[in-house]
């Protein structure tokens, strides 16, 4: 007995050696980023570690070793600009940019002044690692010095301009289309000169509006880190992308920038609530299951708009679960069962599912390619647009653009999806490489959470590009001395070249008077 209890002390002892700390900053009050985050964090309580989470989110029921930072203000803060996106979706793009990093600014600002996040900042404690979403919200990753540890990035989408810096990944404009572009990676000549322009835009609204702002706030909450704003963003060890090959386009990543799209999926079906399950089995002809997402309230459509929908459902035989945030919908047809809330993965795991009308967020599109449920897609914001352009490209979904959305346009690509069986098919297929995977999407992610950890920061993953500025990186200088010594080279050889006909024309001239005096 006495053995026994000793070794149960050691192995005790032995797993408290291994575990880690974690803090998790998860700044965003939208449920879709949120999941992703929580998903991560449970992950490691899962593997052993302890993990402290900022988030607007607190535990409904705490977990051991899950230790909730809640961070309540930031909802408000982020309602004011959710309830504008309907409006802001009308504006061109480039207009939108104001907007979105306006929105950026005040969540991280709101999120570091929080009592509970100064709290926290004035304990005099370490981690192991800190993990920070990517969301416009670059004074965020102070939190990594300032607790003396490596800096992990996670983004609730694929690669995009905020979070390639951070580790050097490359984004040729010529084939990889910008997030926030409707481009595939196969763009014509017009197209690539759009992506090109747009691209340098924002990297220059980025570069000389966006960032200084983000560096303020950088200074002002964080005054003992000794990084330099630019430093310490360039010193990320590691970059989590909700991506996977088989969800997008083939591009360049740096070896410290890692798919681990779709760890957020709940793998294990439950049961759906008796009046849902009752309502999709009656559907002789199926159920469409249409949702605009956790940040889109289908509630704060435009009367026109809402009204085009309602009308194309009414037509349909098939019956349709809404996701629609208040209790009556006036018109509401038959055939339509409405709900504030459904169990997405549920649903759409549910084989008289044949249709999923959505937003185009990356983690709806993720969860209807793994359940192999085709796609009618309604883009409103941020990288929705690419999601569907890739949808579009590969076959397994239609788009119908939100400012064109009427009754006529809503049910033909409606009727396109369900009466052609390539869209399914395709769905099928996209569905079998995705689920093709050696191990899970948050296996991986724990792994190189843990690895980097291990590794102390891993900085062997660590590219070269970082340590070079932007003339550098791009080779201007070498271009600007080769430029400049083909110039003068070119100018010696004309000045040589013109010097020698002078030299001629002179001897010619003297020759001349020779002859003319003899």
């Amino acid at each position: 007995m006495r053995l026994l209890r000793l070794l149960l002390l050691l192995l005790a002892s032995l797993s408290q050696a291994w575990a880690y700390s974690y803090l998790v900053i998860a700044h965003t009050a939208a449920k879709s980023h949120f999941y992703v985050g929580q998903a991560l964090a449970k992950g490691l309580v899962g593997a052993g570690h302890e993990v402290t989470m900022v988030s607007p989110f607190p535990q409904k029921k705490p977990l051991k070793n899950f230790v909730d930072v809640a961070t309540l203000s930031v909802i408000p803060a982020m309602e004011v600009n959710k309830a504008r996106i309907f409006e802001i979706a009308k504006i061109p793009i480039v207009f939108r940019l104001p907007f979105m990093h306006a929105m950026g600014l005040n969540l991280t600002r709101t999120l570091l002044a929080e009592p509970s996040v100064q709290t926290l900042l004035a304990e005099n404690r370490t981690f192991d690692a800190v993990l920070c979403e990517i969301f416009m919200n670059d004074a965020h990753y102070g939190f990594a010095e300032h607790f003396k540890a490596p800096l992990i990035a996670f983004s609730s989408f694929g690669a995009s301009s905020w979070s390639n810096p951070l580790v050097g990944t490359p984004s040729p404009p010529s084939y990889v289309p910008h997030f926030l572009l409707q481009f595939s990676d196969h763009m014509s000549f017009f197209e690539r000169a759009q992506n090109l322009i747009f691209t340098a835009f924002e990297y220059i609204y980025h570069t000389f509006f966006y960032l200084p702002q983000q560096e303020q706030i950088y200074k002002e909450f964080f005054p003992r880190n000794k990084q330099s704003f630019d430093d310490m963003r360039r010193n990320t060890a590691l970059v989590l992308l909700n991506n996977h090959i088989s969800l997008g386009f083939p591009r360049p990543y740096a070896p410290n920038m890692i798919e681990v799209g779709g760890m957020h999926i709940n793998r294990k079906q439950q049961p759906l609530p008796q009046d849902i399950e009752d309502f999709i089995k009656g559907a002789k002809h199926g159920v469409i299951y249409f949702s605009m997402g956790s940040n889109l309230k289908s509630k704060d459509l435009p009367q026109e708009k809402r009204q085009a929908i309602i009308e194309t459902f009414g037509k349909l035989k098939q019956r349709v679960l809404w996701k629609f945030e208040e209790p009556n919908l006036v018109g509401k047809p038959a055939n339509v069962f409405i709900s504030d809330w459904f169990p997405q993965h549920d649903i759409l795991a549910h084989e008289n599912v044949i249709l999923f009308i959505t937003h185009g967020g990356l983690l709806s599109t993720t969860e209807s390619i793994y359940h192999g449920k085709p796609i009618v897609g309604i883009p409103i914001f941020g990288d929705q647009f690419v999601n569907m352009a890739r949808a579009e490209q590969l076959g397994y979904g239609v788009t119908v653009a939100f400012d064109k959305l009427t009754a006529e346009s809503f049910h033909q690509a409606i009727n396109w999806v369900l009466t052609d069986p390539h869209y399914a098919q395709q769905m099928r297929e996209m569905s079998a490489r995705f689920r093709d995977q050696h191990e899970t999407p948050l296996e991986r992610a724990v792994y190189w959470v843990e690895h980097v950890t291990r590794q102390k920061g891993a900085k062997y993953l660590r590219s070269a590009s970082q340590n070079l500025n932007f003339i550098q990186y791009h080779n201007l200088d070498v271009f600007a001395m080769i430029v400049g010594g083909l110039s003068f080279l070119t100018f010696a050889v004309i000045y040589i070249l013109a010097a020698v006909v002078r030299f001629i024309r002179r001897t010619l001239r003297g020759k001349s008077r020779k002859v003319k005096q003899n």
